[in-house]
């Protein structure tokens, strides 16, 4: 009964720890503006300051925003 407990509390707190290291690297990802009438990249807006990333410059991953 108690390893079962154990074995649960452990697979729980992996699982928590996976969600916050997702969470984390999903907020940290670039949002790329990218124009809805021509499809080109309009401005990049970096969410953590030190990335130099632009729209010659894209990030291998980055959250793709629908603008005007």
């Amino acid at each position: 009964m108690m390893k079962a407990l154990a074995i649960n509390v452990g697979m729980l707190g992996a699982v928590g720890v996976f969600a916050a290291w997702a969470l984390a690297n999903s907020l940290a990802m670039p949002e790329v503006h990218v124009s809805h009438s021509t499809g080109e990249c309009v401005r990049v807006i970096n969410s953590v300051g030190t990335d130099p990333y632009t729209c010659e410059n894209l990030p291998r991953k980055y959250h793709h925003v629908w603008v005007k």
